[in-house]
């Protein structure tokens, strides 16, 4: 199962790279798009998997509860992972405008945002681990799984957390060469 979670993080990233290839440096936008496309495929071949390994007779262990986190980090946040290497890959190989770190109230609510796609994640995790005990019909063997849920709102709140202290303290910008973070002599 492990080896299959990370043959999907590999799959991921080789689907990302490979359609922003094709559309900034082949100049084939199409093809990019098919490529990209194939980056959430790989979700549901994981989730297929995981359902067809439990539905078979395997006892659940925190690899089934991982792949479940996985899927739903992926869904919530492949969109915006992808954005963010598209916005690299067209500065970097077409002439496009330098990513721009946000600061302050910026990024306070780029934090906001993050919060409420970890908690859709945790939502889409705690309703695969539901569907698939729910499918196994044995809680014996999916107790693992029931296990994951309160990781879920562990990371759920931590990441609350991390948006109000930038609510609160919010992030100084900071001067210098780009991406270099050099602190002003004001903050």
């Amino acid at each position: 199962m492990l080896a299959l979670i990370a043959a999907c993080e590999v799959g991921f990233w080789i689907a990302v790279l490979a359609g922003l290839t094709a559309r900034y440096l082949l100049r084939a936008p199409r093809a990019g798009l098919v490529l990209l496309a194939l980056a959430p495929a790989l979700d549901l071949v994981l989730l297929a998997a995981t359902a067809v390994h439990l539905r078979g007779g395997a006892v659940a262990t925190w690899h089934h509860g991982l792949a479940a986190v996985y899927i739903g980090v992926s869904i919530a946040y492949g969109h915006r992972l992808v954005h963010w290497a598209d916005v690299r890959f067209a500065h970097r190989f077409a002439g496009g405008p330098a990513p721009v770190e946000p600061t302050g109230r910026a990024y306070a609510r780029a934090c906001w945002a993050d919060a409420a796609r970890t908690l859709l994640a945790a939502g889409i995790a705690a309703g695969i681990v539901l569907g698939l005990v729910a499918l196994v019909d044995a809680p014996r063997r999916t107790e693992a799984l029931l296990g994951v849920l309160p990781l879920l709102g562990v990371i759920c709140a931590v990441d609350l957390l991390w948006a109000v202290s930038y609510t609160v303290w919010p992030k100084r910008e900071r001067s210098g060469a780009p991406g270099r973070g050099v602190p002003t002599a004001l903050g």
